[in-house]
C-alpha cells in the first residue's frame, strides 16, 4: 500500500480508462471504475472485457477477482480521480467538451481536502482550467489551484495526456514517458508521484496548457505526414507511377521516412485532435487544417476509384478487406474504411461484402444496405473485386496464387507482387 495514494477513481473505462484502472489496480490500490454504461459495469464486474486489447483479458480478470476493481455507474471518494472520457468532434469540427464537465460534476461531491484530480482525455488548450473553474464552483468549501489568496490548495488538478497505440496499450501504458502538466507546479509533483507507481517512463512536468497542446501536437505531427505521404499517392496515380517503390527507394536518403500512404486516417486520436487546435488558433494553423483535408478527401479518392473498378467488372461481387482504422485491432471509430464500406454499400447493396476479422458483427449502417460479414477464404474463393482497405496481418499472409485472378485495388500496398 502507498501512503499518499490508497485509492483512485477512472472515470470512463474505454480504450484508455480500463487499461489504466486495471495497471493502477494491479499496483496495490484500491480502484472504483465508473461508466455510464450499465452493460460495461456488469461485463467488468464479471471480470471480463468489453475492448479487444493484448493481454487486458488476464489482467482485469486478475484484478476484479481480487477485488482491487470494482465496476460502478457512479463515482466514490478517492484520493485519485482520473477522467478519461471521450471528446469528439461536433458536425462542424468543434470540440465537444460535455462529456468531460459531465464527469467533473459527478466527481465534486466526492472531493475532499488532498484530492486530486486528473484529466487524461484529449481537450484543447484551457480546458483544465476550465474544469478547475467549474469545480471551484461546485465545491466553495475547498480552496482550488489559482483560485484562493495565495494559500496551498485543497485539492490539486493537473493534466496528463494518454500516448498509447492500440493493440499495445498496456505496454506503452507502462513503457512510454508521461508529460504530466500542472495547474501548479506543486499540482504537476503530484501527479508525477501517482504515475510513478505504476510506470516506467520518465514523467516530465510541465504546466497544464503546455501538457494540453503537446497531445495535440503529437497528432497533428503524425497527421501532417501521413497527409504528405496520401498527397504523394493522388501524385503517383496521376504520373502512373508506383507509390511504393517510389517511398521504398526514397526512405533510402538518411534523412528521409516517408510513411505509408492508406485510405485516409482513422482512430480518436490522429484523425479528431489536429481539430482541437485549429479550433483554438484558426488563423495559425494553414498546414494543419490542409493536412486534415487531405486525409479526410483521400477517403472520398479510394470511393471514386474503387467504383470505377468495379463498374469495370459489373458481373463480380464486392470485397472490403478490412473496416478497423488501423492494422491489427477491433477499432473502428473515424475508421476511413468503414466510410469507404459504407458508401459503397450504398451504392452496391448485397454485391458487397467485408472481410473483418477483429470484429464479430458489423455495424448496423452497414447490415442495413444487405452488406455482408464474410471470410477471407469466401472472398478469395469468389470471383469478386477485392477491395483492400486495412493491412491487418490476416491480409498479409495471403498467398499470392490466390488474388492474381482477382480485380485488385490494393489501398495498402498489402499485395505487391
Amino acid at each position: 500500500m502507498h501512503p499518499e495514494f490508497t485509492s483512485a477513481c477512472v472515470v470512463g473505462l474505454g480504450y484508455i480508462g480500463l487499461p489504466t484502472a486495471a495497471l493502477v489496480a494491479s499496483r496495490g490500490l484500491r480502484v472504483i471504475g465508473v461508466d455510464l454504461d450499465p452493460n460495461i459495469v456488469e461485463t467488468i464486474s464479471n471480470g471480463g472485457i468489453h475492448i479487444a486489447e493484448a493481454d487486458l483479458d488476464g489482467l482485469v480478470q486478475k484484478v476484479v477477482s481480487s477485488g482491487r476493481l470494482v465496476a460502478r455507474t457512479e463515482p466514490q471518494p478517492a484520493d485519485v480521480f482520473l477522467i478519461a472520457v471521450p471528446t469528439p468532434l461536433s458536425g462542424n469540427k468543434k470540440p465537444v467538451l460535455e462529456h468531460v464537465f459531465a464527469a467533473a460534476h459527478s466527481i465534486a461531491p466526492h472531493l475532499a481536502k488532498g484530492t486530486l484530480v486528473i484529466i487524461e482525455s484529449t481537450c484543447p488548450v484551457g480546458t483544465t482550467e476550465d474544469v478547475r473553474d467549474l469545480l471551484s464552483t461546485l465545491r466553495s468549501d475547498l480552496r482550488f489551484p489559482g483560485k484562493g489568496n495565495g494559500a496551498a490548495p485543497d485539492v490539486n488538478v493537473a493534466y496528463c495526456p494518454e500516448r498509447v497505440l492500440p493493440g499495445r496499450i498496456l505496454i506503452e501504458l507502462l513503457q512510454n514517458d508521461r508529460c504530466i502538466g500542472g495547474l501548479t507546479p506543486s499540482c504537476a509533483e503530484k501527479a508525477r508521484r501517482f504515475y510513478e507507481l505504476f510506470i516506467r517512463g520518465t514523467c516530465i512536468e510541465t504546466n497544464a496548457r503546455t501538457a494540453e497542446l503537446v497531445k495535440l501536437t503529437e497528432n497533428a505531427y503524425r497527421d501532417t505526414n501521413i497527409a504528405f505521404a496520401n498527397e504523394l499517392s493522388l501524385v503517383c496515380d496521376h504520373l502512373d507511377i508506383d507509390v511504393w517503390e517510389l517511398i521504398e527507394i526514397a526512405n533510402r536518403h538518411p534523412r528521409v521516412a516517408i510513411l505509408a500512404p492508406g485510405p485516409g486516417v482513422g482512430g480518436h486520436c490522429i484523425a479528431v485532435d489536429p481539430w482541437f487546435i485549429v479550433d483554438s488558433a484558426p488563423g495559425q494553423t494553414h498546414m494543419i487544417s490542409m493536412a486534415r483535408e487531405v486525409n479526410d478527401g483521400k477517403a472520398d479518392y479510394v470511393i471514386q476509384r474503387a467504383r470505377a473498378l468495379i463498374d469495370a467488372h459489373p458481373d463480380k461481387a464486392i470485397a472490403c478487406l478490412g473496416l478497423a482504422f488501423k492494422a491489427n485491432v477491433d477499432d473502428l471509430r473515424e475508421s476511413p474504411a468503414l466510410k469507404i464500406a459504407h458508401r459503397l454499400g450504398e451504392t452496391y447493396g448485397e454485391r458487397v461484402g467485408v472481410v473483418e476479422p477483429f470484429v464479430s458483427e458489423l455495424p448496423d449502417e452497414l447490415l442495413r444496405f444487405g452488406v455482408q460479414h464474410i471470410g477471407l477464404a469466401d472472398a478469395l474463393m469468389e470471383d469478386r473485386t477485392l477491395i483492400v482497405l486495412v493491412d491487418h496481418d490476416h491480409f498479409r499472409r495471403v498467398d499470392p496464387a490466390q488474388w492474381t485472378k482477382a480485380a485488385v485495388y490494393d489501398t495498402r500496398g498489402v499485395w505487391r507482387l
